[in-house]
């Protein structure tokens, strides 16, 4: 079980969190991870499957089924809640097997566009906070939203980073607290065991520090989202995060998340 620090905050543990895209790979880590703390959270979880919520927790409790298109639906879901963490995002599908040597197509299933979910979805659930008095909203995106040309915004010319980004600049306006954490390149590993790297605007990926892969174990990801809710140096900062690999010379697996949080700026 990973060590949660505790910090001073403005707000008063244990914290009522709301994590939307619970049922998701990254969303689903994050539920666990604050599900270990209960003195430090009380964990709501928002997803469209209550079958798939009962497989990966073993229980629907304080499970809010509904769809981000649907303001209405996300209402009970935030009552009274402290913080909302939107881990949703729009998932492109293969149209079929490619035939040897082709490379293969994607779509976005009807209503699951990156402009539906990552833009309007979230924009939906960002008003939906506001209007509950949510007072921290931590949105897990990802790098590559400044260049237009990165394969996934060409992936079935669904822009997902570009519209990503337009909603986190929304985020940044909406006059919530925010943390934004746009993380490299996701990877099923196990976390805690890495030194964690913060940057901005894509710089890592233009020039990848020391020439390591520009990627992030999804645990590192969700343990970064639980420190983010305790940190005060978390709040109303976005960046960019990757990871050394696992086993890297002189390398300090990272533990002080204030430290790493100080590091960050804030604006988009």
């Amino acid at each position: 079980m990973s060590q949660v620090a505790i910090y001073s905050t403005p707000m008063t543990p244990p914290l009522q969190v709301l994590v939307t895209g619970a049922t998701g790979r990254t969303g689903a880590l994050v539920v666990q991870k604050l599900q270990q703390h209960p003195d430090q959270f009380t964990v709501r979880s928002f997803a469209r499957s209550e079958q798939k919520a009962n497989d990966l927790f073993g229980t629907t409790a304080n499970l809010y089924l509904g769809d981000i298109a649907n303001p209405a639906d996300l209402q009970p879901a935030l009552e009274n809640c402290d913080a909302l963490v939107i881990l949703t995002s729009a998932i492109p599908q293969m149209k079929a097997p490619p035939e040897p040597g082709q490379r293969p197509e994607f779509i976005y299933p009807e209503g699951g566009t990156p402009e539906q979910i990552d833009y309007q979805g979230q924009l939906n659930q960002i008003e939906a906070a506001k209007t509950a008095g949510v007072k921290h909203i931590v949105l897990v995106g990802s790098m590559g939203g400044t260049n237009e040309q990165h394969p996934l915004n060409r992936m079935a010319n669904g822009n997902i980073l570009i519209w990503k980004r337009q909603a986190e600049a929304y985020l940044i306006d909406s006059g919530i607290d925010y943390t934004i954490i746009r993380a490299g390149g996701l990877q099923d590993q196990p976390g805690g065991q890495r030194e964690l790297i913060v940057g901005k605007d894509d710089t890592m990926l233009a020039q990848p520090p020391d020439g390591i892969p520009t990627s992030i174990p999804r645990a590192d990801v969700a343990e970064v989202v639980v420190q983010a809710l305790l940190a005060p140096s978390a709040r109303n900062k976005a960046f960019d995060v990757i990871s050394k690999p696992e086993g890297t010379p002189q390398a300090v697996v990272t533990t002080d998340f204030e430290a790493l949080f100080e590091q960050t700026t804030p604006g988009l």
